[in-house]
């Protein structure tokens, strides 16, 4: 869907709407405070009879001051109402302290984007992910993943998740129905997909590939599963061009896997995937692309978390498209035979393919 054809602001609407700008990242530290700090919830449960900010400072620790300034900034951004000195949560603060969506993205900006994305300006003149030296010296944020610190993996790796996993259930009869037996899962990461496929039928086999870092990952969980007699690993660098896919499946699947590439690179890996597969195999492909989503929201999340690939993932990789998507699609000698929308809370699409 178009969300973005039209200019449906007033004068007057779209300049208070450039001070929300303006003043993003203040919201932001603010709204992530209360959450933090107890103030949220504490004016949740003065339910519609409100609360003073002494009484919400004593009951949360808070001074008063703190209070007051946390209070009022809520009011501003849309998360309190204040009547007749009380104040009350509004359905977006509502959402804000407890939407497990809204948790999700901000923990993940919070510990793994904000502070590399002050070198967003310097991540686009130079095509690398300048925002990651905050972290050390990786080239891209895959290699550092195991090594980060834990809370940090943890807003990752339930970013990740969160919405790839609400749709693997929705997707698994889709994928099987098309016969596979065999398949390689390339970016497996934790395994959860290669799990979700073992547990579903008793005759799936899969091949995890992905970076030696996240295949041990991965491994630790599938043996203590009992599951390594059905899902095998090859450890390799996808962007390594020499290095071809294993033959012998029926089928290649990738989820939120191709958004971590340029275009030329989504390419170059469909092609190998091209080569991997004989002329009845299928190709797999899970995604959020922003131009697919039902909701403006959900477009432009995808839009925003762009720029999180840009400063700190990999410099060069977004939230396509499908339009621009499907031209790599194309070029690597595949075609699609079914186009899946609106999948699972994520917004995904599923894309069937197969040679041309």
């Amino acid at each position: 869907m178009n969300h973005f054809s039209k200019d449906r602001l007033t004068a007057v609407e779209a300049k208070e709407a450039a001070q929300r700008v303006a003043f993003g990242p203040v919201m932001f530290q603010a709204a992530q405070a209360m959450r933090k700090n107890g103030l949220l919830q504490t004016i949740r449960d003065a339910g519609k009879a409100g609360i003073t900010i002494e009484e919400a400072a004593a009951k949360s620790g808070l001074s008063h001051y703190g209070a007051r300034v946390l209070m009022e900034a809520g009011l501003g951004m849309g998360a309190f109402l204040l009547n007749e000195d009380k104040y009350s949560i509004t359905k977006m603060g509502f959402f804000l302290l407890s939407d497990p969506l809204t948790n999700v993205n901000m923990n993940f900006i919070d510990d793994v984007c904000y502070d590399g994305l002050a070198q967003l300006e310097e991540s686009i003149a130079n095509g690398k992910p300048e925002g990651l030296k905050v972290f050390g010296e990786w080239s891209t944020i895959y290699e550092a993943l195991s090594k980060l610190p834990t809370p940090i993996q943890k807003s990752w790796f339930e970013f990740d998740h969160y919405y790839s996993d609400g749709s693997f259930p929705l997707v698994l009869p889709m994928v099987f129905a098309t016969g596979v037996k065999k398949i390689i899962d390339i970016g497996g990461n934790t395994g959860k997909w290669a799990i979700s496929c073992a547990q579903y039928a008793p005759d799936i086999y899969v091949t995890i590939m992905d970076l030696p870092g996240q295949v041990s990952m991965a491994k630790e969980k599938i043996e203590s599963l009992g599951l390594a007699d059905r899902i095998h690993f090859h450890p390799v660098n996808i962007l390594d061009e020499t290095q071809q896919f294993p033959k012998g499946h029926d089928g290649v699947w990738m989820s939120q896997f191709l958004d971590c590439f340029s275009d030329d690179e989504i390419t170059s890996i469909l092609k190998r995937c091209y080569d991997a597969i004989d002329e009845n195999g299928y190709v797999f492909i899970l995604e959020n692309f922003w131009d697919c989503q039902r909701f403006e929201g959900a477009a432009f999340s995808l839009q925003m978390t762009s720029l999180y690939f840009t400063a700190l993932a990999n410099g060069n990789s977004q939230m396509y498209d499908s339009k621009v998507f499907k031209k790599c699609i194309y070029a690597a000698g595949l075609k699609i035979e079914e186009q899946i929308d609106h999948i699972g809370e994520g917004g995904h699409t599923l894309l069937i393919c197969r040679k041309q």
